[in-house]
């Protein structure tokens, strides 16, 4: 069959073959009401709802134009690949400030990441998931969560060191990592199972090295602890900040490493070494009982005044590698990303949107004015 006799029968092969889930992906991943995509097509809302609801198929000529409207190819509404199997909910860190659109945008885009996994994977093996089984008591307290964290340290194999790549221990635990692209800055890091792969998703905008890796610990909390919670409760979040912080830097390690009176020179030291933000620190040290009161409101006076970046930066943000990796694995096979790109039902374009969210970004010459 010639390229172009294919690409002509591309959108009758797709309509007879159309997935409704695959239309409200791609209009949650645009961010395109169904009253707005109804006027680009040329059809009504509820032509589009129906086509979402199964209701009835699109043809092929309209499908064609929702393709064209939604920037994508034919083949997404088609490609055979299922929706994947979601266990659980997905944990968003700001449910009061994030809007429906936004949340469904960053989840579209988890599906849509699952589908170039799924497609990689028909090729290479990926880390295999190791993630440690934790149960707490219903009523969990701070020396449970303290207890849990150091025991998942030890199935990790951290023993008593820092924690040296937060983002890259996930990864090798089997954890997808992506930054989320294009979204609101609303939308804070988040996790959520796609298949049987538990992805993470973190924000670039704070880029600081503490705080991503705050988050991916935080993210793994949820992912260990809170496999089956509704998501939105303060302690639920709570309990994920207090068993994060414990992954990155023990209490029976810190505590004898934060200086027993107010000491900012030792607190940068201590930052240092255990990845943890001096607002954490101090935070921990008044949660352990080293600190006073007074000390800590002390402290955390001086650490408003000095603003944001704290003193004693770490540096950029931890970032992901392991699509990255994969890609580059391909390439050295002959896969070209355009044949996985296919294999995915997506256009090259949106591939490589995924492969730069899972994968670290390049250093760039800083230009002088």
């Amino acid at each position: 069959m010639t390229a172009a006799r294919e690409r002509a029968e591309a959108p009758a092969l797709a309509a007879a073959a159309f997935q409704p889930h695959a239309l409200t992906l791609a209009r949650q991943w645009r961010r395109i009401r169904k009253k707005e995509l109804a006027r680009q097509v040329g059809v009504t809302a509820a032509a589009v709802s129906q086509y979402e609801l199964a209701q009835s198929r699109p043809a092929p000529a309209t499908l064609a134009r929702l393709a064209l409207a939604l920037a994508v190819p034919v083949r997404f509404f088609a490609t055979g690949i299922p929706a994947p199997a979601t266990a659980g909910h997905p944990h968003f860190r700001s449910l009061r400030t994030t809007t429906q659109a936004e949340r469904d945008q960053a989840l579209a885009f988890g599906q849509i990441a699952w589908r170039v996994v799924d497609a990689i994977e028909q090729h290479l093996e990926l880390p295999v998931l190791r993630l440690p089984s934790i149960d707490l008591p219903e009523d969990a307290c701070s020396r449970d969560l303290e207890t849990a964290a150091v025991a998942t340290r030890h199935a990790l194999g951290l023993g008593d060191e820092p924690v040296p790549h937060m983002v890259r221990l996930l990864e090798a635990t089997g954890v997808v990592v992506l930054t989320l692209p294009d979204v609101s800055e609303q939308v804070d890091a988040f996790s959520h199972w796609y298949g049987t792969r538990p992805f993470v998703f973190l924000n670039p905008s704070k880029n600081d090295k503490a705080r991503s890796r705050m988050d991916a610990a935080h993210e793994l909390a949820h992912l260990l602890l809170h496999h089956d919670a509704e998501p939105g409760s303060q302690i639920l979040e709570r309990e994920a900040t207090a068993f994060g912080s414990q992954i990155l830097a023990p209490d029976s390690q810190l505590r004898d490493e934060l200086p027993a009176r107010l000491d900012f020179e030792q607190l940068r030291k201590t930052k240092r070494r255990w990845g943890l933000s001096l607002k954490a620190l101090v935070y921990r040290g008044h949660a352990m009982g080293v600190y006073s009161d007074y000390t800590y409101r002390r402290a955390m006076n001086k650490l408003a005044e000095w603003g944001y970046p704290e003193p004693a930066e770490l540096g950029p943000r931890e970032q992901p590698s392991l699509l990255g990796k994969a890609a580059a694995v391909l390439a050295e096979q002959q896969h070209t990303l355009t044949s996985v790109a296919r294999q995915a039902g997506m256009s090259a374009d949106l591939l490589q949107v995924v492969l730069s969210a899972g994968s670290e970004a390049a250093p760039r010459v800083i230009v002088e004015a």
